[in-house]
């Protein structure tokens, strides 16, 4: 039989307001770098925090280069082998014309192509706090380029491109659990296999400088989702966005929770990092699951997500592996989790028909495709990113020197320090803290006490 044709009057037409709305959901997808690298920049000590700023700012210069270049065409080119994509036109986007549509929807390709864009710029950012303080910045640069060439791009093929073998095989990832979550925290796990500990490690204090700045972080990736999630779906028509857009507040909000019930059962405290902490796992396991599951599975899929990111943030001490700011227990075992629970809890009423073990799949079909969706690229991102680390590490030399990873890596990298105490206050005051910030390379001095009450402070540690 003859294919039929598409006459122009049935052809996809653009929309003013799926276009203006894909063009916001970009922006709130980008704001979520500079929101991550708050969030990671309070999480260090003070001699680490601008180079944790900049180990995600750079991401959006370089990535940025390289997505216009060849990566959109790598990831959404036409498929070869089921492996990679290329189509020649995407190159330098220098074939695409400014009223071309992406096929199938009613935004211009460029408008796709920049919100795709925000995805591979934060996907590597996320990495860079599992490898706080140690690495040298000309070598994150180097493996930036690298990485995403190698594993970012093809891995977003696999799972959204037309012909990937994770999309054809039927693997439900709406906006990233696989491709950017377990993508990033197996490639942080397998990276920091390679260049070992922080000097320290489990021996030093390393608390988090600024929990104001943390939370100012959590606050600004929680609103910047709404646009990574709702606007995987590419427009409003049908209600999958919307319900993508509840769902993720709701997850977000029950995973907050579960995670300060299990701080404060094992802990007796709920903290304002595990706040943030919690937010950030309901975020992450909601990314791929929020369009497969109802109300209701929200709740349930942010609170395990809570509870077992939680406690899995602790391994790192019983396993010796020093993931810095939790990537790997906050995005690999989230990213995990919502993926997985999608075969369980997908009500078959969203963005497909396909259906969970609780609503009815007792033969547990989208259950396998998950997980061989989730164990194909854990393994590839964990093995080839722990490759790429030992040969950057043999060649150019993957981390800073030991006296400089104690003295302060913004210092050795960036010849800066976050905070400058010249200017604390006028007087003898404003003079003694200069003094002292210089004698000790950036660090505020010991607070003294108030010698009316005799009371001491402990010494912060920076």
């Amino acid at each position: 039989m003859a294919p039929a044709i598409m006459l122009a009057a049935d052809a996809p037409k653009l929309s003013s307001a799926n276009t203006g709305f894909m063009l916001i959901a970009s922006a709130l997808v980008l704001l979520m770098t500079p929101g991550l690298a708050f969030f990671y920049g309070g999480m260090v000590r003070v001699k680490s925090t601008l180079n944790m700023l900049m180990m995600s700012f750079i991401s959006m210069g370089i990535v940025t280069i390289l997505w216009v270049l060849y990566g959109f065409s790598m990831s959404f080119g036409t498929d070869h082998g089921s492996l990679i994509g290329w189509t020649s036109d995407f190159v330098g986007w220098t074939g695409i014309g400014k009223m071309d549509l992406w096929p199938g929807y009613t935004i211009p390709v460029f408008v796709f192509a920049v919100f795709q864009m925000m995805f591979a710029i934060i996907t590597p950012a996320l990495i860079s706090g599992a490898l706080a303080d140690r690495v040298k910045f000309s070598a994150w640069a180097v493996f930036l380029v690298l990485w995403v060439t190698i594993v970012y791009f093809p891995v977003a093929h696999w799972v959204w491109g037309t012909g990937g073998w994770a999309y054809e095989l039927g693997v439900i990832d709406f906006a990233g659990g696989t491709a950017v979550h377990i993508n990033a925290g197996a490639a942080a796990l397998g990276v920091i296999l390679v260049i070992g500990k922080r000097v320290g490690f489990k021996k030093d204090p390393m608390r988090p400088h600024s929990l104001p700045l943390v939370m100012l972080g959590a606050g600004l990736l929680w609103f910047g989702w709404f646009g990574f999630n709702a606007g995987s779906w590419l427009g409003n028509d049908d209600g999958v966005g919307p319900l993508m857009f509840v769902n993720t507040q709701i997850a977000t909000a029950a995973a907050m929770l579960a995670w300060l019930g299990y701080e404060k059962i094992r802990h007796g405290a709920c903290t304002t990092l595990g706040a943030a902490s919690g937010a950030v796992a309901g975020l992450v396991a909601i990314t791929p699951s929020g369009g497969a599951v109802t109300s209701l599975g929200a709740i349930a899929v942010g609170a395990i997500a809570g509870v077992a990111c939680a406690a899995a943030v602790g391994l790192k001490f019983r396993f010796g592996y020093d993931d810095s700011l939790d990537v790997v227990g906050v995005h690999m075992v989230g990213g995990i989790i919502g993926s997985l629970l999608i075969g369980f809890f997908a009500s078959g009423k969203g963005q497909s028909t396909a259906t969970g073990v609780f609503y009815g799949d007792h033969s547990f079909t989208q259950l396998w495709k998950q997980c061989a969706g989730v164990g194909g690229v854990l393994a590839y991102s964990l093995i080839v990113s722990a490759v790429l680390a030992f040969l950057l590490d043999k060649t150019i030399g993957m981390r800073i020197s030991q006296d400089e990873e104690v003295s302060g890596i913004d210092r050795a990298e960036h010849a800066e320090s976050a905070y400058d105490y010249s200017g604390a206050g006028g007087g003898v005051l404003g003079s003694a803290l200069s003094a002292a910030a210089g004698a000790s390379g950036g660090k505020q001095p010991e607070n003294q006490g108030d010698k009316k009450s005799g009371k001491q402070t402990k010494k912060v540690d920076a």
